[in-house]
């Protein structure tokens, strides 16, 4: 008898569901019955709690489409996986590790972004037998060209900027819309090109907040009464980003407004006179169905995850490179971060038509 657990950890996001199904149908196709999959609940801390169900075809069936994650998910930080909690004395890998015994896997399928991928790392260097699938909506995660839940959230940001567009002509206001990212800008490009933004400011260019000023003064002066800006919440002035990194933090930290976006529209109507609003979609950008592409790829991923398994292939995550679903090492994965090249085509093509990047 096979065991297989699987669990989702970090953010949710549009695709886990469908990812789950993928991997279970094809381990059902593959052994029948001779296979038992095991759901760890809430993450991480179902594995270090010993929170688990042994599930059955049925709860894999009609959760195509569904949002969210069946099996519940939750953010165990990386840098506090070998802190000893004090109180309970308990050794979260170590319980990870018991855990697995107890349970008799053969393998664990792990979901998640960066830092679950740290973290199932660690574990497959414990000696756990491990298989990953690449989720986040940043789109960040090294050795894949694309990450399942991402270009859904393209489709939910795309459509806050389509929205926010009308009230922007009707009443030639400026308007920020601030997309998810703290660290990758993406979300942020994509969907800022998609979208029509006349700025669009990632974490990867830090921008000079004159020069945006003069994009949308330039803007006015052509007759264009709006102007709308695609910022990341990651976003940094170019002040900042040269600072040292303890001084940098420190003056993100001590930022004097909600977020990177409410300060640039100070500035930006302090400067041009000109209405300046913000919107923040917020975790809707996580929500709802996975749209087609999202359902489409993740069941190559869980496909190509039940593969790795029948063949006794651990320590991989199942990334896309060139169009195909290939196997690459954990090792390589962990710790990396895909941000955006500051010499990209795409942004290259952005500026091509006018777009500004406030560099």
């Amino acid at each position: 008898m096979k065991r297989v657990g699987i669990l989702t950890s970090g953010g949710d996001c549009q695709g886990l569901n469908s990812a789950i199904r993928g991997i279970a149908k094809a381990l059902y196709e593959h052994y029948g019955d001779k296979v038992e999959i095991y759901g760890i609940i809430d993450g991480y801390r179902g594995l270090i709690n010993e929170e688990y169900r042994l599930m059955k075809p049925e709860d894999f069936s009609g959760i195509l489409t569904r949002g969210g994650t069946i099996l519940g998910t939750s953010r165990q930080p990386f840098k506090l996986m070998r802190v000893v909690d004090e109180e309970t004395s308990v050794d979260k890998v170590d319980k990870m590790k018991k855990t697995y015994k107890k349970m008799k896997l053969d393998c664990l399928v792990i979901l998640g972004g960066n830092g679950t991928h740290k973290t199932a790392n660690l574990l497959s260097e414990e000696g756990l037998n491990v298989v990953t699938m690449p989720k986040t909506i940043d789109n960040d995660i090294w050795g894949t060209d694309m990450t399942f839940g991402f270009l859904s959230a393209v489709d939910i940001a795309t459509n806050v900027i389509d929205c926010i567009h009308t009230t922007a002509t009707s009443h030639g206001r400026v308007f920020i819309v601030e997309c998810m990212g703290h660290k990758a800008g993406w979300l942020t490009l994509y969907a800022g090109i998609a979208g029509g933004a006349d700025v669009i400011l990632i974490p990867e260019i830090p921008y000079n907040i004159d020069k945006v000023i003069d994009c949308i003064k330039a803007r006015t002066k052509s007759g264009k009464t709006f102007s709308i800006l695609a910022v990341a919440e990651g976003a940094v002035s170019d002040e900042i980003a040269k600072l040292p990194k303890k001084k940098k933090k420190e003056a993100i930290a001590n930022l004097m407004y909600p977020s990177v976006s409410y300060k640039i529209a100070h500035e930006i109507e302090e400067a041009t006179g000109q209405e300046t609003r913000v919107t923040v979609p917020g975790h809707f950008q996580r929500g709802g169905s996975p749209n087609a592409y999202d359902r489409f790829i993740t069941t190559r991923f869980g496909a190509a995850a039940a593969g790795l398994i029948i063949d006794g292939k651990y320590g991989y995550m199942t990334g896309l490179v060139d169009g195909k679903i290939v196997p690459v090492p954990l090792k390589e994965v962990a710790g990396k971060l895909k941000g955006v090249p500051v010499d990209s085509e795409i942004i290259e093509s952005a500026k091509q038509i006018g777009i500004s990047f406030g560099d």
